[in-house]
């Protein structure tokens, strides 16, 4: 299988979400969210906000350039299609046919990869809404998230919802031979316990920087997964360095062709997130959407503001491949290398992960005690089955 050249992610996309990722990490558990969703969400209200709603948006997605439209542009190129990728997305504006919408907002979405503008009536058919949007988000992740807005979430009073749904399968430029799959330890923060753990050696993308090593699974079309640990084994995860945008970056300048003798365990992930507190406690203190000082007007003459902002995300990676989907919604309502020695990559302990096309982070997360989705599985071209 052919092998592309994957590319850095973009450089604000890498500082808003690593300025993020902190605030969605329970303290000894696995995690997984999208960059890529959440920042669509987030970039297309930045379009549409104003004052400090608008200095507070930009300030974590495009800290730089205090240019969403900018950080939009890079995720749209992340997600661009080409023949024989599985990817798939759905950016989704809902509004009731009374709320008085912008022409430059609505245009501005439908620009988006795979955009569809709907009218619904919230007021009179809040359940159907929740469930046509569900249905559209589950065709979308090809089932995956079945379900992105829970009972209640829509109800009479919404006014505006946005919605960004991903899916994307990725086979392995080398796939790890199933017969090589054995039990070993994990050290997880609850104590130490087997897992299956995948193995290969052969010439890998490998970094060392700032008390971090870094081994690149690559794909077709540019999609690469970067597996991240701590440069001493067995160090307690408490004095592991932080992943911060300069460790990546570093980590990145780095790269080079070795000889590694990778051990990796088999997992899959799964996050259910409500952001709005996350989202305030960033350094970027985005909180006023959801407040009555909210500006929307770049969205409607009428004032709203962000009711809830919910977020899944699901990442399965295997001998095959990986396959991750993910969706996000924001609920707006009225306000008031002779070969050398192989690098042993042993991942035996909790580990950060970034699965990345082009310049967007397409998941990011952390596995501290992985879960076995199971040996790869196959259709008949080959590629692993969801």
């Amino acid at each position: 299988m052919k092998t592309t050249r994957t590319e850095e992610p973009h450089e604000e996309h890498l500082r808003f979400a690593l300025a993020l990722d902190p605030e969605l990490t329970g303290k000894g558990a696995s995690h997984v969210w999208s960059p890529y969703s959440v920042g669509a969400v987030l970039g297309l209200l930045a379009t549409g906000a104003g004052g400090d709603t608008l200095r507070e948006l930009a300030a974590l997605v495009a800290p730089a350039s205090s240019d969403p439209v900018g950080h939009l542009d890079a995720l749209n190129a992340a997600v661009e299609a080409a023949d024989g990728l599985d990817l798939a997305t759905l950016n989704g504006l809902y509004v009731p046919a009374d709320l008085p919408l912008s022409t430059e907002f609505e245009e501005r979405v439908g620009a988006q990869a795979d955009a569809e503008v709907d009218r619904v009536d919230f007021r009179h058919n809040a359940e159907g809404v929740r469930a046509k949007v569900n249905d559209r988000v589950s065709q979308v992740t090809q089932g995956l998230i079945p379900e992105l807005l829970s009972p209640g979430t829509v109800h009479p009073e919404v006014r505006l919802l946005l919605v960004n749904a991903l899916w994307v399968k990725m086979l392995w430029a080398e796939p790890f031979e199933a017969a090589q799959t054995r039990e070993r330890d994990f050290h997880a923060p609850g104590g130490t316990h087997r897992v299956p753990t995948m193995r290969r050696t052969g010439r890998m993308t490998h970094a060392e920087h700032a008390g971090l090593r870094m081994v690149t699974l690559e794909g077709e079309h540019g999609l690469a997964l970067d597996v991240i640990i701590p440069d001493s084994p067995g160090a307690e995860r408490a004095d592991a360095p932080p992943l911060t945008p300069e460790a990546l970056r570093g980590l990145y300048r780095a790269r080079r062709q070795e000889e590694v003798s990778l051990a990796l365990p088999r997992f899959a992930v799964q996050t259910d997130t409500a952001l709005l507190e996350p989202l305030a406690a960033t350094p970027a203190h985005v909180r006023t959407l959801a407040t009555d000082s909210a500006d929307f007007g770049g969205i409607s003459t009428e004032p709203i503001k962000v009711d809830a902002i919910v977020h899944q995300a699901v990442l399965r990676v295997d001998e095959k491949g990986a396959e991750g989907a993910a969706a996000t919604a924001a609920v707006m309502v009225m306000s008031a290398v002779i070969p050398p020695k192989p690098k042993e990559f042993l991942v035996d302990q909790p580990f950060r992960f970034v699965l990345r096309r082009r310049g967007a982070i397409l998941f990011t997360g952390r596995i501290t005690d992985p879960v076995d989705p199971g040996p790869a599985q196959t259709d008949r071209r080959g590629a692993p089955t969801a």
